[in-house]
């Protein structure tokens, strides 16, 4: 009766250089993520600054009138929205 394969006795565990690999790997540098953001997206987040103040009013009018039930919604303007993304 064989227990043990004569050949696998002095064999390596096959995981052993992918862990000596990663422990050798931590001696480097560890590099960090960096995020860039380009001109127009820069442009776009100071003119939403900008009308800030002016959409916040906008806001706040529409809050009112939904919560006196004075926003009138106008049904074909909205069907007419929507029809594109239902043909598709």
């Amino acid at each position: 009766m064989k227990i043990n394969e004569t050949n696998r006795i002095g064999a390596l565990n096959p995981y052993q250089k992918h862990s000596e690999a990663r422990v050798g790997g931590t001696d480097k540098a560890k590099q960090k993520d960096a995020v860039q953001i380009s001109a127009a997206a820069k442009e776009l987040l100071s003119t939403s600054k900008a009308s800030g103040a002016d959409r916040t009013e906008h806001i706040e009018q529409l809050k009112r009138s939904v919560a006196t039930g004075n926003y009138h919604v106008e049904a074909g303007k909205i069907a007419e929205k929507l029809l594109p993304f239902l043909k598709e």
